[in-house]
């Protein structure tokens, strides 16, 4: 038995940690669910501020618990930057990972429905500055989750630029009102 790496006593061991931890996570987030539910369905946490701006602007949690709808992140992407694919890309995934990090502790609900509704991600496209920040000031009315991304201008483009807001995430309805109109990137 010293030849082997693992033998069935250790692999059975190890799928049963597991397993155990499985089942824990999924009981967490049951449990978790029903003590949101109770504390109040149509409750508000107006909480939080946007990374890149010194006052706090408020975020609310709309109270969703049903799961029901249909939620998203939009990654907003500025085309006048002329940015290419791999950076496009990596300014997304910066923007994503912000705006995820604001929400578990800002929006928790609409981050476990967004999550149980598939992570959908949606990437438009504006064509200036004043454009991407007009978008911003109206999420931030609506009280979405924003994550505002400047670059360090280490590559393609020049230091501190705005290159992507991430809106969400959030209903779908709700993040439409603001970049519904905005064309895909």
């Amino acid at each position: 038995m010293g030849d082997k790496l693992l033998d069935s006593t250790q692999i059975i061991n190890g799928l049963a940690v597991m397993l155990s931890f499985f089942v824990g996570y999924r009981y967490a987030l049951k449990r978790g669910d029903a003590k949101d539910l109770s504390a109040g369905e149509g409750a508000s946490a107006a909480v939080g501020a946007e990374m890149s701006s010194s006052m706090e602007a408020p975020v609310a949690d709309k109270g969703y618990g049903g799961f029901n709808e249909n939620f998203k992140m939009v990654l907003v992407v500025r085309n006048d930057l002329k940015m290419g694919k791999g950076k496009i890309a990596a300014q997304c995934g910066h923007g994503a990972v912000g705006a995820y990090q604001r929400a578990v502790g800002r929006t928790p609900r609409l981050l476990r429905a967004w999550e149980n509704c598939g992570c959908a991600k949606i990437a438009v496209r504006v064509e200036s500055e004043a454009e991407l920040m007009a978008i911003k000031k109206a999420a931030e009315r609506q009280q979405l989750n924003t994550c505002l991304i400047r670059d360090a201008g280490r590559t393609q483009i020049e230091p501190n630029s705005k290159t992507v807001l991430a809106i969400g995430p959030a209903a779908a309805d709700d993040i439409d009102q603001v970049t519904g109109h905005l064309k895909l990137l």
